[in-house]
């Protein structure tokens, strides 16, 4: 045991955020290695945690938090499970596997987050790069990082200029930064994975990689890619478009794009399990939240079934995204009139060419 890392480092959040610096010593602090990870009877159970990492991965989005003793052996287990995690992750390479994983992994280190004082989460947020401080109950980061990180929060209450900035910081109340933060972490997994895994460790790891496959396999072919038939995704209106897209790339929509999305989904006669095929590519898909949320807006559940807002509305929620030619026309005052004035002109094309 090394007494000076003992003295310096903190092994719990070591075991919390195995993604740190800190994890990498207490790792090497052990001899704790790549090689003994995959083939000694000693790193079991973080193969098995490894495992359950990926697999909580691919049917919640979440990775679950177990609890760690005052013992350093569940600690390294569980510092051990993370790289173990990346090695299958990455022998599969799936970039859907790939944006679910880190999602799951960044989605664990928020709700964690939530539990630590603010110069911990000053920390961990230096450690991913970005440029923060902290003041009394504020968290600041510089605004562009946050433009950065904010990006893909398709919300209005998430644009800068919705956000109290001085010489050039914003302040965040700490659940908004956390969830910045959350942003920087997925980005960092993605761009960090596939990893490049030599031939022997992928023999020995291919019995618990195709473990994972299968239940990769499994979760796709529920949802099988399918659009209705008479449905043109080309014609669909700029905002559709971009709600559609959005929930396939892992963005987070707010509820009025998802409302926005499902009713002209809906309206335009797609089934609710149709739609879910559409939802199911994202990789924050929670099968019973969209089930539900589907079926509410579909009136499936006892209640009304739900039209798609008009543009004015979308416009207000912040959801218009890259108006074109058309959307100026005056007459085009809802999504649905959009669309229906696509697919005539489309037809009238096509029954010209003929």
């Amino acid at each position: 045991m090394n007494t000076n890392f003992k003295e310096t480092m903190d092994t719990l959040r070591a075991a919390r955020y195995p993604f740190l610096m800190e994890s990498a010593e207490f790792a090497e602090s052990q001899s704790a290695d790549i090689s003994s990870l995959v083939l000694s009877a000693s790193y079991a159970d973080a193969r098995r945690r490894g495992i359950n990492r990926v697999l909580e991965s691919i049917r919640s989005s979440e990775i679950s938090y177990v609890p760690l003793a005052n013992f350093e052996y569940e600690r390294l287990m569980e510092v051990m499970s993370y790289p173990y995690a990346r090695i299958l992750v990455s022998c599969l390479d799936d970039k859907f596997l790939t944006k679910r994983y880190a999602l799951a992994e960044s989605v664990r280190m928020n709700r964690l987050l939530g539990e630590e004082s603010p110069g911990t989460v000053i920390s961990i947020a230096k450690e991913l790069g970005v440029d923060a401080i902290s003041s009394e109950d504020m968290l600041m980061m510089h605004f562009t990082d946050y433009l950065k990180l904010s990006t893909r929060v398709k919300n209005i209450e998430w644009k800068l200029v919705n956000q109290e900035l001085f010489k050039g910081r914003v302040f965040l109340r700490n659940e908004k930064f956390c969830r910045a933060l959350q942003n920087a972490l997925q980005d960092k997994i993605e761009a960090e994975l596939p990893l490049n895994v030599p031939n022997d460790i992928r023999a020995i790891v291919s019995k618990d990689v195709k473990h994972v496959e299968i239940a990769l396999s499994e979760m796709k072919s529920r949802y099988a890619d399918h659009m209705g038939k008479d449905v043109s995704v080309e014609e669909f209106p700029p905002c559709i478009r971009a709600l559609l897209a959005g929930t396939q790339n892992g963005l987070n929509l707010p509820h009025s794009g998802r409302f926005a999305l499902v009713s002209f989904l809906h309206t335009l006669g797609m089934n609710s399990d149709e739609i879910m095929a559409l939802f199911a590519k994202s990789p924050d898909f929670d099968e019973s939240k969209t089930i539900y949320q589907v079926k509410h807006i579909a009136g499936e559940l006892g209640g009304p079934e739900y039209t798609p807002p008009e543009c004015s509305t979308m416009k207000s929620y912040g959801i218009c995204f890259d108006p074109d030619d058309l959307c100026s026309n005056e007459k085009v005052v809802h999504p649905l009139i959009y669309y229906r004035m696509r697919i005539r002109s489309k037809r009238r094309s096509e029954t010209a060419e003929e």
